[in-house]
């Protein structure tokens, strides 16, 4: 028997499956003699009153565990506001593609009657820090999946010179930069023709964006590497650094971009019946031909 006595209710609440399924979960907690806390947001928007409200990130720390309702989106930020303080996520999958969440509402309650009698695995997930620089100002911000530098506002190539730990890598003329962990290589990166790399391969990976070259290909380097990329180009150009494809920033192009391995992982619950090889092949068709 586990100890999980409290979790979390995190969840897209423009979704009306989120809320349809919410009650639900609800009655199971009560049921197993769960307590479960609410978002500020969930709780504002719940017509039935007494459940306790997340105020805070660090209200967190008091957490067994969080549960997440909503597509890879919602994980993400889930993840983010989790951040260091190690607590782990499980993910319902309410979208039509997800791939971080390995849950489904047709199996959410024998899911969770695992969890709270400890049959359940931790799967730990790399995080990345970036460490932005332009006008004397410095933003550092983390990702789960990845950080995409491109040509901001305009519909021009960006040129981007790339280094790993003081090693000149090379000069790329692109849309753009992808750099992501592990997790991420089947975001972004894959759609820019980036490998899929599983999560506990200790690696970052670097794709060009639409690279004007037939010699740009993906690179994938050790997690102990720090990736630092600069912009050689018209001072006066915009270039944009977006986050986990939800945070965005603009940037001159005598900016400095480093990204490098964060001091902390992301925990996800996981089961041991699920395959990372079966999701791919069940939610991105992976090994599959045409239209079979």
């Amino acid at each position: 028997m586990n100890n999980f006595k409290k979790f979390a209710i995190w969840g897209n609440t423009e979704k009306p499956k989120f809320w349809d399924t919410l009650p639900g979960i609800l009655d199971w907690a009560k049921n197993n003699e769960v307590k479960p806390y609410l978002t500020t947001r969930i709780s504002k928007q719940f017509k039935q009153t007494g459940y306790p409200v997340i105020d805070s990130a660090d209200d967190f720390i008091n957490m067994d565990f969080i549960l997440t309702l909503g597509g890879d989106g919602t994980i993400l930020s889930t993840a983010r506001a989790v951040a260091h303080r190690n607590i782990p996520i499980l993910g319902i999958h309410l979208g039509d593609l997800g791939f971080l969440a390995k849950v489904t509402l047709l199996d959410l309650y024998n899911r969770l009657d695992q969890v709270v009698t400890g049959d359940f695995l931790i799967s730990e997930h790399m995080v990345l820090e970036a460490e932005m620089s332009a006008n004397g100002k410095t933003i550092i911000s983390h990702v789960l999946n990845d950080v995409v530098v491109d040509n901001g506002k305009t519909h021009r190539m960006v040129t981007c010179m790339l280094e790993a730990d003081d090693g000149f890598i090379g000069k790329y003329n692109a849309d753009g930069i992808i750099v992501s962990t592990p997790t991420g290589s089947t975001a972004y990166s894959l759609s820019a023709g980036g490998p899929i790399v599983e999560p506990s391969v200790k690696s970052i990976i670097i794709t060009p964006i639409c690279p004007h070259s037939l010699t740009s290909r993906p690179l994938v380097v050790p997690d102990s590497s720090e990736i630092k990329i600069t912009f050689p180009n018209d001072p006066a150009e915009d270039i944009g650094v977006t986050l986990d494809g939800q945070v965005f920033h603009d940037f001159k192009y005598d900016a400095v971009l480093k990204v490098r391995k964060a001091k902390y992982t992301v925990k996800f619950i996981d089961f041991a019946d699920c395959s990372y090889y079966g999701t791919l092949r069940n939610k991105m068709g992976w090994g599959k031909r045409g239209e079979e």
